[in-house]
């Protein structure tokens, strides 16, 4: 007899068994592999194309721009209509975006693809990242954050290897990279049909389009979440759009495996450190998180002035481990304090704190570093960036030094 497909329950979640909560994972995972995979390729298409560095920020700037659009809606969607129809016509899309990055010709083409991978991303972000938390239960919330955070740093950091290995290595790389890719999210579309999934918790209220939020009282956790977060993810963003021009001004290469490596060993560092401090506080890695983005700022300041591809190496590896602790920090604290009926609004919320600037400042960086040099747009940037996780960092500290004192 066929095995009926699994049925969501009106009963409350419950945790599943645990190969399910690696299984939950997987399209996430599979989902921000084609988020990056385009990092090492982008080299290729300007030598075939023909764009500046802005224009390629600009590219980059649109998968952001499809990603908060997407959040304004699939977090709301999911609370309300629940995870599988979110997910389903997000890894769809995914799959129409790897048909058009297949064939592009034109930096048209890699704008249209790069903004329905920023809807298929959003989508993730919140359904997905939520998927996670109701497979893993109630008793399972800090283990689901962190399967749910490094599911996301994971492939975003396969995602540049995979493309810069199999570019190099074998003929037609844009197709050869982005086939690969869909056989990668079949397998995900299959693991979301099959998900035990709780039945969602009602309609709600407010509109279905709107900014995402939090309930009341958790804002404080969303502000400290998105004050460390943002900096942090948009340190590596600007390390995934710009990171090939840095490599071929220092290192003289345009090797695409390097690049790729680049951006893999950046968000492997983003992973590790995720496992190493799973015990700590979220308040704490948060703490971390800041200052591992300053100095990931410092030393891009002098990776650029003093021509150091070591340099360029230690602020990869400090960035992803920013982000890293940042995004695993901001999401504890989500999953502690925010019931499951909005647990994906709350993932869409500290998300679109992180991405919008994650989109904008790479975007000024690249088209200031058009104008007046790659060196004083990089310089620039980290200071503007390092200000920011600075603050970022001080926000927590100022509330866990209130919250010592009430005590």
């Amino acid at each position: 007899m066929a095995t009926r497909p699994a049925r969501q329950t009106a009963s409350a979640p419950s945790a599943a068994p645990g190969r399910w909560l690696w299984l939950a994972a997987w399209p996430v995972t599979a989902v921000f592999v084609l988020s990056n995979a385009a990092t090492p390729l982008y080299a290729l298409w300007q030598r075939d194309i023909g764009f500046s560095r802005g224009t390629l920020t600009l590219v980059f700037a649109c998968y952001i721009a499809g990603l908060i659009g997407s959040l304004l809606v699939s977090g709301v969607l999911s609370d309300r209509i629940g995870r599988r129809p979110v997910l389903v016509p997000a890894v769809l899309l995914a799959l129409a975006a790897c048909g058009i990055f297949a064939t592009a010709s034109s930096v048209a083409a890699l704008m249209a693809a790069r903004l329905l991978t920023g809807i298929a991303v959003g989508a993730v972000v919140s359904a997905g990242m939520a998927a996670v938390s109701d497979v893993a239960g109630p008793a399972r919330k800090r283990q689901a954050a962190l399967f749910a955070s490094t599911a996301m740093v994971l492939g975003a950091g396969l995602g540049p290897l995979l493309a810069g290995v199999l570019s190099e290595t074998l003929p037609a790389p844009t197709a050869t990279v982005f086939g690969v890719e869909a056989v990668l999210l079949v397998l995900a579309l299959a693991v979301v049909l099959r998900m035990p999934l709780p039945r969602p918790a009602g309609a709600g209220g407010g509109s279905w389009i709107r900014v995402p939020g939090v309930p009341r009282g958790r804002g404080g956790d969303l502000l400290r979440g998105v004050a460390v977060f943002a900096p942090g993810i948009t340190a590596t963003s600007f390390v995934l759009s710009l990171g090939p021009s840095l490599l071929s001004g220092l290192l003289g290469t345009t090797n695409r495996v390097v690049a790729g490596a680049m951006a893999f060993v950046m968000f492997l560092a983003a992973t590790g450190v995720q496992f190493a401090v799973r015990r700590l506080r979220p308040e704490t890695a948060l703490v971390a998180g800041a200052v591992s983005t300053v100095l990931a700022m410092a030393a891009l300041v002098g990776a650029v002035r003093l021509s150091s591809a070591a340099l360029l190496a230690a602020a990869a590896l400090l960035a992803g481990a920013g982000q890293g602790l940042g995004q695993l920090g901001g999401l504890s604290l989500l999953n502690a304090g925010v019931p499951a009926r909005r647990l994906a609004e709350a993932n869409a919320a500290m998300n679109v704190g992180g991405y919008v600037p994650a989109g904008t400042l790479p975007v000024a960086a690249g088209f200031l570093s058009d104008a007046v040099g790659l060196p004083t747009g990089a310089t620039v940037f980290a200071t503007v960036l390092a200000v920011a996780a600075a603050a970022g960092g001080l926000t927590v500290l100022a509330r866990r030094g209130r919250a010592v004192a009430e005590v």
